[in-house]
């Protein structure tokens, strides 16, 4: 008995990247007296390749590996080991993102938020309100 599996397609005008497209690192975060520690594990990213953005309390970060096709390539699923990262983070309105501080090394990207001073934050409400 023969199975018939269809064939799984995009149309040609679909350019968009899909969350397929992207895997989520493993990463460690340290909770400081005055700053957030994040580890993120990325091997394989050269440091030029990663991006990190904020997006209000949301700290997003895309680091792209270099895609390399092998001549000899035979084995099965290689795509996906050569997927991009990404991770995307809410860690809230209580983080300094300006004075955000990022360093890589042997693969693992360590980065430290400060937090904002809370007593300044509360008493900037207050006059607003």
């Amino acid at each position: 008995m023969h199975t018939i599996i269809p064939a799984l397609s995009r149309s040609p005008t679909d350019d968009s990247v899909t969350v397929a497209d992207f895997r989520q690192p493993r990463y460690e975060i340290a909770e400081l007296a005055q700053a957030l520690k994040l580890d993120v594990f990325i091997p394989g990213v050269e440091p030029s390749h990663v991006d990190i953005t904020t997006r209000g309390p949301d700290l997003v970060i895309v680091a792209r590996k270099p895609h390399l096709v092998r001549p000899n390539w035979r084995a099965l699923h290689l795509e996906a080991a050569q997927r991009d990262y990404e991770l995307k983070l809410r860690l809230g309105h209580g983080f300094d993102f300006d004075a955000l501080r990022a360093e890589m090394r042997d693969g693992v990207l360590m980065i430290v938020v400060p937090k904002r001073n809370v007593s300044v934050t509360r008493a900037s409400a207050r006059r607003v309100a």
